[in-house]
Protein backbone atom coordinates (compact mmCIF):
# COMPACT_ATOMS: atom_id res chain seq x y z
CA UNK A 1 0.00 0.00 0.00
CA UNK A 2 3.04 2.25 -0.34
CA UNK A 3 2.44 4.55 -3.33
CA UNK A 4 5.83 6.26 -3.10
CA UNK A 5 8.09 3.46 -4.27
CA UNK A 6 10.20 4.12 -7.33
CA UNK A 7 8.53 2.66 -10.41
CA UNK A 8 10.84 1.05 -12.93
CA UNK A 9 10.22 1.38 -16.68
CA UNK A 10 6.99 -0.49 -17.32
CA UNK A 11 5.06 -1.89 -20.27
CA UNK A 12 1.37 -2.42 -19.54
CA UNK A 13 -0.55 -4.80 -21.79
CA UNK A 14 -4.35 -4.63 -21.57
CA UNK A 15 -6.18 -7.65 -22.94
CA UNK A 16 -9.65 -6.28 -23.65
CA UNK A 17 -8.39 -2.77 -24.26
CA UNK A 18 -11.62 -1.73 -26.02
CA UNK A 19 -13.90 -3.18 -23.35
CA UNK A 20 -16.19 -1.45 -20.87
CA UNK A 21 -13.86 -1.84 -17.87
CA UNK A 22 -10.92 -0.37 -19.79
CA UNK A 23 -12.78 2.72 -20.94
CA UNK A 24 -14.58 3.40 -17.64
CA UNK A 25 -11.90 2.49 -15.10
CA UNK A 26 -8.49 1.47 -16.42
CA UNK A 27 -7.56 4.32 -18.75
CA UNK A 28 -8.88 6.98 -16.31
CA UNK A 29 -6.84 5.30 -13.56
CA UNK A 30 -3.64 5.28 -15.62
CA UNK A 31 -4.24 8.88 -16.71
CA UNK A 32 -4.76 10.12 -13.15
CA UNK A 33 -1.70 8.25 -11.91
CA UNK A 34 0.31 9.85 -14.72
CA UNK A 35 -0.95 13.38 -13.94
CA UNK A 36 -0.21 12.81 -10.24
CA UNK A 37 3.36 11.74 -10.98
CA UNK A 38 2.80 8.11 -10.00
CA UNK A 39 3.91 6.54 -13.29
CA UNK A 40 7.43 5.83 -14.43
CA UNK A 41 8.94 8.37 -16.82
CA UNK A 42 9.39 5.40 -19.15
CA UNK A 43 6.12 3.56 -19.67
CA UNK A 44 3.96 2.34 -22.51
CA UNK A 45 0.40 1.03 -22.55
CA UNK A 46 -0.39 -1.53 -25.26
CA UNK A 47 -4.14 -1.93 -25.69
CA UNK A 48 -5.29 -5.09 -27.44
CA UNK A 49 -8.61 -5.47 -29.24
CA UNK A 50 -10.23 -7.30 -32.13
CA UNK A 51 -10.99 -4.32 -34.36
CA UNK A 52 -8.53 -2.72 -36.73
CA UNK A 53 -7.68 0.79 -35.51
CA UNK A 54 -4.81 3.19 -35.94
CA UNK A 55 -3.03 4.55 -32.88
CA UNK A 56 -4.50 8.00 -33.58
CA UNK A 57 -8.06 6.62 -33.77
CA UNK A 58 -7.66 4.72 -30.54
CA UNK A 59 -6.07 7.64 -28.70
CA UNK A 60 -8.98 9.84 -29.75
CA UNK A 61 -11.37 7.14 -28.46
CA UNK A 62 -9.52 7.07 -25.12
CA UNK A 63 -9.65 10.87 -24.84
CA UNK A 64 -13.42 10.88 -25.34
CA UNK A 65 -13.79 8.31 -22.56
CA UNK A 66 -11.47 10.24 -20.23
CA UNK A 67 -13.68 13.31 -20.62
CA UNK A 68 -16.67 11.17 -19.68
CA UNK A 69 -15.32 8.91 -16.93
CA UNK A 70 -12.18 10.45 -15.43
CA UNK A 71 -12.39 12.30 -12.11
CA UNK A 72 -10.34 15.05 -13.75
CA UNK A 73 -12.39 16.84 -16.42
CA UNK A 74 -11.45 19.21 -19.21
CA UNK A 75 -8.70 16.97 -20.50
CA UNK A 76 -7.35 18.84 -23.52
CA UNK A 77 -4.22 20.05 -21.76
CA UNK A 78 -0.68 19.26 -22.99
CA UNK A 79 -0.05 16.77 -20.15
CA UNK A 80 -3.03 14.67 -21.16
CA UNK A 81 -1.90 14.74 -24.78
CA UNK A 82 1.50 13.56 -23.58
CA UNK A 83 -0.20 10.74 -21.66
CA UNK A 84 -2.07 9.68 -24.80
CA UNK A 85 1.22 9.45 -26.70
CA UNK A 86 2.17 6.59 -24.35
CA UNK A 87 -0.76 4.47 -25.64
CA UNK A 88 -0.34 2.03 -28.51
CA UNK A 89 -3.18 0.02 -30.03
CA UNK A 90 -2.72 -3.41 -31.59
CA UNK A 91 -5.37 -5.59 -33.21
CA UNK A 92 -5.27 -8.97 -31.57
CA UNK A 93 -6.82 -12.43 -31.87
CA UNK A 94 -6.63 -14.24 -28.53
CA UNK A 95 -6.72 -17.65 -30.20
CA UNK A 96 -3.90 -17.08 -32.71
CA UNK A 97 -0.25 -17.57 -31.86
CA UNK A 98 0.95 -15.01 -34.40
CA UNK A 99 -0.87 -12.28 -32.42
CA UNK A 100 1.31 -13.11 -29.42
CA UNK A 101 4.40 -13.14 -31.65
CA UNK A 102 3.54 -9.63 -32.87
CA UNK A 103 2.92 -8.54 -29.28
CA UNK A 104 6.33 -9.90 -28.29
CA UNK A 105 7.96 -7.93 -31.08
CA UNK A 106 6.17 -4.74 -29.97
CA UNK A 107 7.25 -5.22 -26.36
CA UNK A 108 10.86 -5.85 -27.42
CA UNK A 109 10.86 -2.67 -29.51
CA UNK A 110 9.87 -0.60 -26.46
CA UNK A 111 12.52 -2.33 -24.35
CA UNK A 112 15.08 -1.25 -26.93
CA UNK A 113 13.73 2.32 -26.88
CA UNK A 114 13.96 2.37 -23.07
CA UNK A 115 17.50 1.02 -23.18
CA UNK A 116 16.61 -1.77 -20.72
CA UNK A 117 14.10 -4.56 -20.18
CA UNK A 118 11.02 -2.97 -18.68
CA UNK A 119 8.72 -4.47 -16.06
CA UNK A 120 5.68 -6.07 -17.70
CA UNK A 121 2.15 -5.83 -16.34
CA UNK A 122 -0.48 -7.94 -18.13
CA UNK A 123 -4.03 -6.82 -17.30
CA UNK A 124 -6.65 -9.44 -18.20
CA UNK A 125 -9.78 -7.33 -18.66
CA UNK A 126 -11.58 -10.22 -20.36
CA UNK A 127 -14.10 -12.95 -19.57
CA UNK A 128 -12.65 -15.81 -17.46
CA UNK A 129 -13.06 -18.31 -20.31
CA UNK A 130 -10.10 -16.70 -22.14
CA UNK A 131 -7.65 -16.89 -19.22
CA UNK A 132 -6.39 -20.38 -20.06
CA UNK A 133 -5.71 -19.50 -23.71
CA UNK A 134 -3.92 -16.26 -22.86
CA UNK A 135 -1.84 -17.80 -20.07
CA UNK A 136 -0.77 -20.73 -22.25
CA UNK A 137 0.36 -18.44 -25.08
CA UNK A 138 2.16 -16.07 -22.73
CA UNK A 139 4.16 -19.05 -21.49
CA UNK A 140 4.75 -20.45 -24.99
CA UNK A 141 6.11 -17.15 -26.32
CA UNK A 142 7.99 -16.37 -23.09
CA UNK A 143 6.32 -13.01 -22.49
CA UNK A 144 6.44 -13.25 -18.69
CA UNK A 145 9.60 -15.24 -18.08
CA UNK A 146 11.05 -12.94 -15.42
CA UNK A 147 9.29 -13.62 -12.10
CA UNK A 148 10.70 -10.47 -10.47
CA UNK A 149 9.69 -8.10 -13.27
CA UNK A 150 6.51 -9.54 -14.77
CA UNK A 151 3.04 -9.51 -13.20
CA UNK A 152 -0.51 -10.35 -14.20
CA UNK A 153 -3.74 -8.79 -12.92
CA UNK A 154 -6.85 -10.97 -13.07
CA UNK A 155 -10.35 -9.61 -12.55
CA UNK A 156 -13.02 -11.44 -10.60
CA UNK A 157 -14.55 -13.93 -10.73
CA UNK A 158 -11.58 -16.22 -10.15
CA UNK A 159 -13.38 -19.41 -11.14
CA UNK A 160 -17.06 -20.06 -10.58
CA UNK A 161 -16.78 -22.53 -7.67
CA UNK A 162 -14.07 -24.11 -5.54
CA UNK A 163 -13.24 -26.85 -8.05
CA UNK A 164 -12.91 -24.50 -11.03
CA UNK A 165 -10.87 -22.02 -8.97
CA UNK A 166 -8.39 -24.77 -8.05
CA UNK A 167 -8.13 -25.82 -11.70
CA UNK A 168 -7.61 -22.23 -12.81
CA UNK A 169 -4.92 -21.65 -10.21
CA UNK A 170 -3.09 -24.84 -11.16
CA UNK A 171 -3.17 -23.77 -14.80
CA UNK A 172 -1.83 -20.28 -14.01
CA UNK A 173 0.92 -21.77 -11.83
CA UNK A 174 2.42 -23.34 -14.96
CA UNK A 175 3.10 -19.84 -16.31
CA UNK A 176 3.30 -17.58 -13.26
CA UNK A 177 4.58 -17.86 -9.72
CA UNK A 178 2.18 -16.90 -6.93
CA UNK A 179 4.00 -13.62 -6.30
CA UNK A 180 3.33 -12.61 -9.92
CA UNK A 181 -0.44 -13.10 -9.75
CA UNK A 182 -2.53 -10.11 -8.63
CA UNK A 183 -6.18 -11.11 -8.14
CA UNK A 184 -8.03 -7.83 -8.00
CA UNK A 185 -11.07 -6.92 -5.92
CA UNK A 186 -11.74 -3.22 -6.42
CA UNK A 187 -13.53 -2.92 -3.06
CA UNK A 188 -10.18 -3.31 -1.33
CA UNK A 189 -8.95 -0.18 -3.10
CA UNK A 190 -11.65 2.05 -1.63
CA UNK A 191 -10.43 4.66 0.84
CA UNK A 192 -12.83 3.75 3.64
CA UNK A 193 -12.10 0.02 3.37
CA UNK A 194 -8.36 0.67 3.63
CA UNK A 195 -8.98 3.01 6.55
CA UNK A 196 -10.38 0.14 8.63
CA UNK A 197 -6.81 -0.96 9.29
CA UNK A 198 -5.75 2.51 10.41
CA UNK A 199 -8.92 3.00 12.43
CA UNK A 200 -8.63 -0.29 14.28
CA UNK A 201 -4.91 -0.63 14.82
CA UNK A 202 -3.89 3.03 14.97
CA UNK A 203 -6.16 3.91 17.90
CA UNK A 204 -5.91 2.40 21.35
CA UNK A 205 -9.48 3.34 22.34
CA UNK A 206 -11.23 0.93 19.96
CA UNK A 207 -9.13 -2.24 20.06
CA UNK A 208 -10.19 -3.27 23.63
CA UNK A 209 -13.85 -2.99 22.57
CA UNK A 210 -13.40 -4.92 19.30
CA UNK A 211 -14.49 -8.39 20.48
CA UNK A 212 -17.31 -10.62 21.65
CA UNK A 213 -17.12 -8.97 25.10
CA UNK A 214 -18.55 -5.65 23.92
CA UNK A 215 -20.02 -6.16 20.44
CA UNK A 216 -23.55 -7.49 19.99
CA UNK A 217 -23.44 -8.09 16.22
CA UNK A 218 -21.95 -6.79 12.97
CA UNK A 219 -23.81 -5.99 9.74
CA UNK A 220 -22.18 -5.63 6.32
CA UNK A 221 -24.39 -4.31 3.52
CA UNK A 222 -23.60 -3.79 -0.16
CA UNK A 223 -26.85 -2.65 -1.78
CA UNK A 224 -27.33 -1.41 -5.34
CA UNK A 225 -30.17 0.54 -6.92
CA UNK A 226 -29.32 -0.72 -10.39
CA UNK A 227 -30.45 -3.99 -11.90
CA UNK A 228 -28.36 -6.15 -14.19
CA UNK A 229 -28.55 -3.50 -16.95
CA UNK A 230 -26.70 -4.89 -20.03
CA UNK A 231 -25.00 -7.70 -18.07
CA UNK A 232 -27.90 -10.14 -18.14
CA UNK A 233 -26.04 -12.80 -20.10
CA UNK A 234 -23.14 -12.69 -17.65
CA UNK A 235 -25.25 -12.42 -14.51
CA UNK A 236 -27.46 -15.40 -15.35
CA UNK A 237 -24.50 -17.71 -14.84
CA UNK A 238 -23.29 -15.99 -11.70
CA UNK A 239 -25.86 -14.56 -9.28
CA UNK A 240 -25.37 -12.50 -6.13
CA UNK A 241 -23.67 -15.23 -4.10
CA UNK A 242 -20.74 -15.56 -6.49
CA UNK A 243 -20.78 -12.01 -7.83
CA UNK A 244 -20.71 -10.25 -4.45
CA UNK A 245 -20.60 -12.47 -1.35
CA UNK A 246 -17.66 -14.70 -2.30
CA UNK A 247 -15.35 -11.76 -2.94
CA UNK A 248 -16.47 -8.25 -1.97
CA UNK A 249 -18.37 -8.95 1.24
CA UNK A 250 -16.05 -11.67 2.53
CA UNK A 251 -13.08 -9.36 1.95
CA UNK A 252 -14.80 -6.59 3.91
CA UNK A 253 -15.49 -9.17 6.61
CA UNK A 254 -11.77 -9.96 6.72
CA UNK A 255 -10.81 -6.32 7.17
CA UNK A 256 -13.38 -5.93 9.94
CA UNK A 257 -12.61 -9.09 11.90
CA UNK A 258 -8.88 -9.76 11.37
CA UNK A 259 -6.31 -9.76 14.15
CA UNK A 260 -3.59 -7.12 14.28
CA UNK A 261 -0.80 -7.95 11.80
CA UNK A 262 2.79 -8.07 13.04
CA UNK A 263 3.66 -5.44 10.42
CA UNK A 264 2.20 -3.75 7.34
CA UNK A 265 4.11 -6.11 5.06
CA UNK A 266 1.85 -7.79 2.52
CA UNK A 267 2.18 -11.35 3.83
CA UNK A 268 1.53 -10.34 7.45
CA UNK A 269 -1.73 -8.62 6.51
CA UNK A 270 -2.83 -11.36 4.12
CA UNK A 271 -2.04 -14.06 6.69
CA UNK A 272 -4.42 -12.43 9.17
CA UNK A 273 -7.14 -12.13 6.52
CA UNK A 274 -6.71 -15.78 5.58
CA UNK A 275 -7.15 -16.69 9.25
CA UNK A 276 -10.59 -15.04 9.23
CA UNK A 277 -11.71 -16.99 6.17
CA UNK A 278 -10.50 -20.25 7.71
CA UNK A 279 -12.44 -19.50 10.90
CA UNK A 280 -15.81 -19.07 9.14
CA UNK A 281 -18.10 -21.80 10.44
CA UNK A 282 -18.99 -24.00 7.48
CA UNK A 283 -22.71 -24.44 6.97
CA UNK A 284 -24.07 -27.97 6.69
CA UNK A 285 -26.44 -28.84 3.82
CA UNK A 286 -29.49 -29.12 6.08
CA UNK A 287 -28.69 -25.73 7.66
CA UNK A 288 -28.57 -23.64 4.49
CA UNK A 289 -32.16 -22.40 4.72
CA UNK A 290 -31.63 -21.53 8.40
CA UNK A 291 -28.60 -19.31 7.80
CA UNK A 292 -29.18 -17.94 4.29
CA UNK A 293 -31.95 -16.16 2.41
CA UNK A 294 -31.93 -15.70 -1.36
CA UNK A 295 -34.14 -13.44 -3.40
CA UNK A 296 -34.95 -12.12 -6.84
CA UNK A 297 -36.47 -8.72 -7.56
CA UNK A 298 -39.84 -8.18 -9.18
CA UNK A 299 -41.07 -5.06 -10.94
CA UNK A 300 -41.24 -1.99 -8.73
CA UNK A 301 -40.16 1.62 -8.40
CA UNK A 302 -36.73 3.21 -7.97
CA UNK A 303 -36.90 6.88 -6.94
CA UNK A 304 -40.48 7.00 -8.18
CA UNK A 305 -39.69 5.54 -11.61
CA UNK A 306 -41.08 2.13 -12.66
CA UNK A 307 -38.50 -0.57 -13.37
CA UNK A 308 -39.02 -4.14 -14.66
CA UNK A 309 -38.45 -7.31 -12.70
CA UNK A 310 -35.30 -9.38 -13.15
CA UNK A 311 -37.06 -11.90 -15.40
CA UNK A 312 -38.11 -9.06 -17.71
CA UNK A 313 -34.57 -7.70 -18.09
CA UNK A 314 -32.67 -8.20 -21.34
CA UNK A 315 -30.95 -11.57 -21.66
CA UNK A 316 -32.80 -13.17 -18.72
CA UNK A 317 -34.81 -16.39 -19.00
CA UNK A 318 -38.51 -15.86 -18.16
CA UNK A 319 -38.33 -18.62 -15.54
CA UNK A 320 -34.85 -17.77 -14.22
CA UNK A 321 -33.98 -18.82 -10.66
CA UNK A 322 -30.81 -16.73 -10.46
CA UNK A 323 -30.63 -14.88 -7.15
CA UNK A 324 -30.20 -11.10 -7.16
CA UNK A 325 -30.23 -10.88 -3.35
CA UNK A 326 -28.48 -12.80 -0.59
CA UNK A 327 -28.62 -12.33 3.18
CA UNK A 328 -26.70 -14.64 5.46
CA UNK A 329 -25.61 -15.11 9.05
CA UNK A 330 -21.99 -16.06 9.63
CA UNK A 331 -20.14 -17.13 12.77
CA UNK A 332 -16.38 -17.02 13.21
CA UNK A 333 -15.03 -19.84 15.34
CA UNK A 334 -12.10 -18.10 16.98
CA UNK A 335 -11.25 -16.55 20.33
CA UNK A 336 -12.17 -12.95 19.50
CA UNK A 337 -15.55 -13.49 17.83
CA UNK A 338 -16.98 -16.75 19.16
CA UNK A 339 -20.78 -16.56 19.30
CA UNK A 340 -21.11 -13.12 17.67
CA UNK A 341 -23.24 -13.09 14.49
CA UNK A 342 -22.03 -11.32 11.36
CA UNK A 343 -24.93 -10.46 9.06
CA UNK A 344 -24.07 -10.02 5.37
CA UNK A 345 -26.50 -8.84 2.70
CA UNK A 346 -26.27 -7.71 -0.89
CA UNK A 347 -28.88 -7.08 -3.51
CA UNK A 348 -29.80 -5.35 -6.73
CA UNK A 349 -32.72 -2.96 -7.19
CA UNK A 350 -32.65 -2.02 -3.52
CA UNK A 351 -34.18 1.12 -2.01
CA UNK A 352 -30.88 2.97 -2.16
CA UNK A 353 -27.24 2.47 -3.06
CA UNK A 354 -25.32 1.77 0.11
CA UNK A 355 -22.18 -0.04 1.18
CA UNK A 356 -21.55 0.01 4.90
CA UNK A 357 -20.28 -1.80 7.97
CA UNK A 358 -22.35 -1.40 11.13
CA UNK A 359 -20.96 -2.54 14.47
CA UNK A 360 -23.55 -2.55 17.24
CA UNK A 361 -22.26 -2.65 20.78
CA UNK A 362 -24.02 -4.47 23.59
CA UNK A 363 -26.55 -2.48 25.63
CA UNK A 364 -25.62 -1.07 29.01
CA UNK A 365 -26.05 -3.78 31.65
CA UNK A 366 -28.19 -1.51 33.83
CA UNK A 367 -29.80 1.82 32.99
CA UNK A 368 -30.35 4.48 35.64
CA UNK A 369 -32.50 6.45 33.25
CA UNK A 370 -35.74 4.76 34.16
CA UNK A 371 -37.89 7.50 32.61
CA UNK A 372 -35.80 8.11 29.52
CA UNK A 373 -35.26 4.49 28.65
CA UNK A 374 -37.83 4.55 25.84
CA UNK A 375 -35.44 6.62 23.75
CA UNK A 376 -32.31 4.55 24.40
CA UNK A 377 -30.57 3.21 21.31
CA UNK A 378 -27.44 1.06 21.31
CA UNK A 379 -24.02 2.54 20.65
CA UNK A 380 -23.04 1.98 17.04
CA UNK A 381 -20.01 2.46 14.89
CA UNK A 382 -20.87 2.91 11.21
CA UNK A 383 -18.30 2.85 8.42
CA UNK A 384 -19.84 4.02 5.14
CA UNK A 385 -17.93 2.88 2.06
CA UNK A 386 -20.10 4.31 -0.72
CA UNK A 387 -21.70 6.53 -1.85
CA UNK A 388 -21.07 8.28 1.47
CA UNK A 389 -17.49 7.98 2.69
CA UNK A 390 -17.53 8.56 6.43
CA UNK A 391 -17.20 7.03 9.88
CA UNK A 392 -19.97 7.66 12.41
CA UNK A 393 -20.00 6.99 16.13
CA UNK A 394 -23.51 6.98 17.59
CA UNK A 395 -24.07 7.37 21.32
CA UNK A 396 -26.61 8.69 23.82
CA UNK A 397 -26.48 12.17 25.34
CA UNK A 398 -28.70 14.30 27.55
CA UNK A 399 -31.46 16.08 25.70
CA UNK A 400 -31.38 19.85 26.30
CA UNK A 401 -34.01 20.89 28.83
CA UNK A 402 -35.00 20.54 32.46
CA UNK A 403 -35.72 16.81 32.41
CA UNK A 404 -32.99 14.16 32.47
CA UNK A 405 -33.94 12.40 29.26
CA UNK A 406 -31.68 11.11 26.53
CA UNK A 407 -31.41 11.41 22.77
CA UNK A 408 -29.03 9.94 20.19
CA UNK A 409 -26.07 11.93 18.87
CA UNK A 410 -23.41 11.35 16.23
CA UNK A 411 -19.77 12.15 15.76
CA UNK A 412 -18.84 12.04 12.07
CA UNK A 413 -15.57 11.93 10.18
CA UNK A 414 -16.39 12.77 6.56
CA UNK A 415 -13.83 11.90 3.87
CA UNK A 416 -15.38 14.29 1.35
CA UNK A 417 -14.85 17.24 3.68
CA UNK A 418 -11.13 16.36 3.80
CA UNK A 419 -10.60 15.62 0.13
CA UNK A 420 -12.97 15.93 -2.80
CA UNK A 421 -10.47 14.33 -5.19
CA UNK A 422 -9.65 11.05 -3.50
CA UNK A 423 -8.12 8.45 -5.81
CA UNK A 424 -10.48 5.93 -7.35
CA UNK A 425 -10.14 2.34 -6.16
CA UNK A 426 -8.55 1.23 -9.43
CA UNK A 427 -5.92 3.97 -9.15
CA UNK A 428 -4.89 2.67 -5.74
CA UNK A 429 -4.73 -0.95 -6.84
CA UNK A 430 -2.94 -0.30 -10.12
CA UNK A 431 -0.38 1.87 -8.33
CA UNK A 432 0.27 -1.02 -5.94
CA UNK A 433 0.60 -3.52 -8.79
CA UNK A 434 3.07 -1.25 -10.60
CA UNK A 435 5.10 -0.98 -7.40
CA UNK A 436 4.97 -4.74 -6.79
CA UNK A 437 2.92 -4.40 -3.58
CA UNK A 438 0.35 -7.25 -3.32
CA UNK A 439 -1.13 -6.21 0.06
CA UNK A 440 -4.60 -5.34 -1.28
CA UNK A 441 -4.77 -8.26 -3.71
CA UNK A 442 -6.10 -11.72 -2.91
CA UNK A 443 -3.61 -14.51 -2.34
CA UNK A 444 -4.51 -17.98 -3.56
CA UNK A 445 -5.25 -19.43 -0.10
CA UNK A 446 -7.70 -16.56 0.51
CA UNK A 447 -9.49 -17.30 -2.76
CA UNK A 448 -9.69 -21.00 -1.97
CA UNK A 449 -11.02 -20.44 1.56
CA UNK A 450 -13.60 -17.93 0.29
CA UNK A 451 -14.92 -20.45 -2.22
CA UNK A 452 -14.89 -23.17 0.44
CA UNK A 453 -16.98 -20.97 2.74
CA UNK A 454 -19.86 -20.91 0.23
CA UNK A 455 -19.29 -24.31 -1.40
CA UNK A 456 -22.09 -26.11 0.46
CA UNK A 457 -24.51 -23.29 -0.32
CA UNK A 458 -23.73 -23.58 -4.02
CA UNK A 459 -24.21 -27.34 -3.97
CA UNK A 460 -27.57 -27.13 -2.21
CA UNK A 461 -28.86 -24.37 -4.48
CA UNK A 462 -27.93 -26.42 -7.55
CA UNK A 463 -30.25 -29.21 -6.43
CA UNK A 464 -33.05 -27.26 -4.75
CA UNK A 465 -34.63 -24.48 -6.80
CA UNK A 466 -36.46 -21.62 -5.07
CA UNK A 467 -40.24 -21.84 -5.29
CA UNK A 468 -41.10 -18.22 -4.45
CA UNK A 469 -39.15 -16.17 -7.01
CA UNK A 470 -39.55 -13.23 -7.50
CA UNK A 471 -39.91 -12.50 -3.78
CA UNK A 472 -39.14 -8.80 -3.32
CA UNK A 473 -40.14 -5.62 -5.08
CA UNK A 474 -37.60 -3.41 -6.79
CA UNK A 475 -37.09 -0.39 -4.55
CA UNK A 476 -37.48 -2.36 -1.32
CA UNK A 477 -34.87 -3.73 1.10
CA UNK A 478 -35.30 -7.34 0.03
CA UNK A 479 -37.51 -10.30 0.95
CA UNK A 480 -39.30 -10.51 4.29
CA UNK A 481 -37.39 -13.70 5.10
CA UNK A 482 -34.24 -11.58 5.45
CA UNK A 483 -35.87 -9.67 8.31
CA UNK A 484 -36.90 -12.93 9.92
CA UNK A 485 -33.31 -14.18 9.70
CA UNK A 486 -32.27 -11.48 12.20
CA UNK A 487 -35.50 -11.39 14.20
CA UNK A 488 -34.85 -14.92 15.47
CA UNK A 489 -32.07 -13.44 17.62
CA UNK A 490 -33.87 -10.22 18.46
CA UNK A 491 -31.93 -8.22 15.86
CA UNK A 492 -32.99 -6.12 12.89
CA UNK A 493 -31.36 -4.57 9.84
CA UNK A 494 -30.26 -1.06 10.75
CA UNK A 495 -31.11 2.02 8.73
CA UNK A 496 -27.93 3.99 9.08
CA UNK A 497 -28.82 7.66 8.77
CA UNK A 498 -29.44 9.77 11.85
CA UNK A 499 -32.88 10.92 10.66
CA UNK A 500 -33.96 7.30 10.22
CA UNK A 501 -32.75 6.45 13.72
CA UNK A 502 -34.68 9.35 15.24
CA UNK A 503 -37.79 8.26 13.32
CA UNK A 504 -37.42 4.77 14.79
CA UNK A 505 -37.12 6.18 18.31
CA UNK A 506 -40.24 8.33 17.87
CA UNK A 507 -42.11 5.33 16.49
CA UNK A 508 -41.09 3.23 19.50
CA UNK A 509 -42.14 6.02 21.92
CA UNK A 510 -45.53 6.40 20.23
CA UNK A 511 -46.17 2.66 20.58
CA UNK A 512 -45.39 2.77 24.29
Amino acid sequence: MNKFKNINPTIIVIFGGTGDLAKRKLFPAFQNLYLDGRMSEKFQIIALGRAEKSNEEFQSYVLDNLNTFSRKKGLSDPETQKFLSHITYQSFDIDKEDSYQRLNATINSFDQAFGERANRLFYLSITPSFITTISSNIKKIGLAANAKQDRIIIEKPFGYDKTSAIELNEMLSHTFKEEQIYRIDHYLGKETVQNILAFRFGNSMFEPLWSRNFIDFVQITVAEEVGVEERGGFYEGVGALKDMIQNHLLQILCMTAMEAPASLEADDIRNRKADVLKSIRRIKPDEVDHYIVRGQYDAGFIKGNPVPGYRQDKGIAPDSNTETYVAMKIYLDNWRWQGIPFYLRTGKRMEEKQSSIIIQFKPVPHSSFSYGKEGMTPNRLIINIQPSMDIKLQFMTKKPGLSLSLEPAEMIFDYFSCSTMSPEAYETLIADALAGDPTLFMRWDQVEQAWDAIDTIQQVWKTIAPTNFPNYKAGSWGPEEADELLARQGHAWIRNTQNKIKEEILDDTDIQ
